[in-house]
């Protein structure tokens, strides 16, 4: 059994969430429950069962919303490149999105995101230089708008900025994950349109352990 223990700070709010995982022949059984669960009395609140077969499919219930989420993944060949595909549907809103994502060689990558019956759908290109730089322009054609995104990574730390054109919202990032303290990252974000220029700061950290 493997449990996963995750915490979340904002300027205004504090989040934890624990998720328990067990494997059975080739899927895995995962519980996961939020601070919502045990605040005030036991309860259903934050509360998510799954099924998952790595590389094939996930299936989410939400206990209290009595929701499903169905996740199904391929990958095929493309004149001899790997195109990975996922489908994701959510039955409470009746939602689906397709994800396609080829990768040329190591440095270059297209990725598509589409939600089906809307003008949400979303063009990135990804380039890695010299295997710890990465640039990643999208263009999102329901807002017709670019956003930008900049990472390079220095040994287990990972450095990161991105850019909105339609809200103006910039974005730094740091993050690492690391085999004995977990995984961390923190982040900050400013609204360029907006007077005050309040940063929203954001800090996440996660620590795996084998039970």
């Amino acid at each position: 059994m493997k449990a996963s223990l995750k915490g979340r700070y904002t300027n205004d709010k504090s989040t934890a969430a624990v998720t328990l995982a067990v494997n059975a022949g080739d899927v895995k059984l995962r519980a996961s429950m939020t601070d919502a669960t045990v605040i005030n009395g036991p309860s259903l609140n934050g509360l998510t069962l799954a099924v998952e077969k790595p590389g094939f499919f996930v299936i989410d219930y939400d206990v209290p919303r009595k929701d499903f989420r169905f996740q199904f993944m391929n990958t095929v060949k493309v004149v001899e490149k790997p195109l990975k595909l996922t489908y994701i549907h959510t039955r409470g809103d009746n939602r689906t999105v397709v994800d396609g994502a080829l990768a040329f060689d190591s440095a270059n990558k297209v990725s598509a995101n589409y939600t089906l019956g809307t003008r949400n759908c979303k063009l990135k290109y990804s380039y890695v230089h010299e295997g710890v730089t990465t640039f990643e322009p999208c263009y999102d054609f329901g807002k017709n708008a670019w956003d930008f995104a900049i990472s390079r990574r220095v040994y287990e730390d990972v450095f990161k900025a991105t850019y909105q054109t339609w809200s103006r919202d910039l974005a730094l990032e740091w993050s690492r994950n690391s085999k004995f303290n977990g995984t961390f990252k923190i982040s900050a974000s400013v609204n360029l349109a907006e007077e005050s220029k309040i940063p929203k700061i954001i800090a996440e950290s996660a620590w795996d352990l084998e039970m």
